[in-house]
């Protein structure tokens, strides 16, 4: 694995994610039970797009987004406290120099393991509490963070401010990281060449 060390959401960071593949959009390029998504074409046009122009478009952002971008630090050290872990920050994960791909996590725990943090409405905080599982909507993205980083477990913490907090750790799907490896070289191999198409 290859860090690069920029912090998430900095000019830098979004920068060295420029027209690759990250782990938060694995989804676009395949579905839970291995198939080609349905939005990989345009989740390609996108980032042959941003190959190009050297920029990257706005992405959406709400109330809830936003305020779940200013808690997870909160969510951070609260795991660290009642966990006995330590979580150290990190920009962008490459699986070798290649670069092709990558994953942002909210921090590598110990020598082992990975943390994806959410902090939802109470609502879905509350639903991810009584399933005790890891919700599908995220299955792809914590999948691919284990496939790019090489670690063994990854801990997807939900919280929200005076509820438990919600903690499922989540081991490495074989067949579905071998699926998605596949589903990633071509990905990127035809990005590839969809780009110098364009560029013609």
């Amino acid at each position: 694995m290859i860090v690069d060390n920029a912090i998430q959401g900095t000019d830098e960071w979004l920068k060295a994610r420029l027209g690759i593949p990250t782990s938060s959009n694995f989804d676009k390029i395949i579905t839970t039970d291995g198939k080609p998504s349905k939005q990989r074409t345009k989740y390609m046009y996108q980032l042959a797009g941003e190959r190009i122009t050297q920029t990257s478009e706005a992405t959406y952002t709400n109330a809830n987004m936003q305020r779940g971008q200013e808690l997870e630090d909160q969510a951070r050290a609260y795991y660290e406290l009642t966990t006995g872990n330590t979580v150290d920050t990190v920009g962008l994960c490459y699986p070798d120099k290649n670069k092709l791909y990558g994953a942002s996590p909210d921090g590598l725990v110990e020598k082992d393991g990975l943390i994806e943090i959410k902090c939802p409405t109470s609502p879905v905080h509350i639903g991810y509490l009584l399933s005790g599982e890891l919700t599908k909507d995220y299955f792809q993205q914590v999948q691919g963070q284990l496939l790019v980083t090489g670690r063994k477990w990854c801990d997807f913490y939900s919280f929200y401010p005076n509820i438990k907090p919600f903690c499922i750790r989540v081991t490495p799907d074989k067949k579905f990281i071998n699926a998605l490896k596949v589903e990633l070289e071509l990905f990127c191999k035809e990005l590839d060449d969809l780009t110098e198409k364009i560029r013609g």
